[in-house]
């Protein structure tokens, strides 16, 4: 049975949000906060964090701007839908779609840590790991769950020769953020569109144009 491109996408994103969701429950539940061991040799680790707000550990205003993070996260994953929809009907190019649909996944993702994760587990801390279904309820309701956080790229790990001006003797790491994989589907598959996808959004953009001169 040959599948359709609807069906491939389909399966290639519940693929991406197994593998997502996968890591992450294993990591919140087996790991504490700040807990970490190398993968690689000291360039690649698994560092256990969470975080509040967007991707990278960026923070966003609190309570309110985490419930409106939120909120906006399901507002473009509605969209996300709606467009791989309409370039399905257009006949985009395949390696549009599997752009778009990356994008889509990775704000899913970290969509279902904020919405179910404060429910569905106990707080993760410095000494504690967190439980699955606590008897005393979850951490926090749903909408404020933290972003499970584990993959850490320390390419350079050293401290800055005594000899360089203002900053001798201080660390040097290069890109410290620690991110999950919900993340790095939404950074590959948008470099990727920008890189190698933009004149399909050019010639998109002036049939648009010419759409809505030719209904005037």
């Amino acid at each position: 049975m040959k599948l359709t491109t609807s069906q491939k996408l389909f399966l290639m994103g519940a693929l991406l949000i197994l593998i997502d969701q996968v890591s992450k429950i294993l990591v919140k539940t087996q790991m504490t906060i700040g807990e970490g061991f190398s993968v690689l040799g000291d360039w690649f680790q698994i560092y256990f964090i969470e975080n509040k707000g967007m991707a990278f550990g960026m923070a966003f205003g609190g309570a309110v701007g985490k419930f409106l993070l939120t909120l906006f996260r399901i507002v473009l994953v509605g969209f996300l839908f709606w467009y791989v929809r309409r370039l399905l009907q257009r006949k985009a190019p395949m390696g549009v779609l599997v752009g778009v649909v990356l994008i889509l996944v990775g704000a899913l993702g970290n969509i279902i840590d904020c919405l179910f994760y404060g429910v569905l587990f106990g707080e993760s801390t410095y000494q504690q790991v967190a439980q699955f279904l606590p008897e005393g309820g979850g951490y926090a309701p749903m909408f404020f769950g933290k972003v499970v956080d584990m993959l850490y790229f320390p390419l350079i790990d050293t401290t800055w020769p005594e000899w360089v001006p203002f900053v001798g003797g201080k660390e040097l790491v290069f890109f410290r953020p620690v991110f999950n994989f919900a993340d790095s589907c939404i950074t590959v598959g948008a470099f990727y569109l920008i890189l190698f996808q933009w004149r399909f959004f050019s010639e998109e953009e002036k049939s648009m144009k010419k759409q809505a001169a030719d209904n005037k």
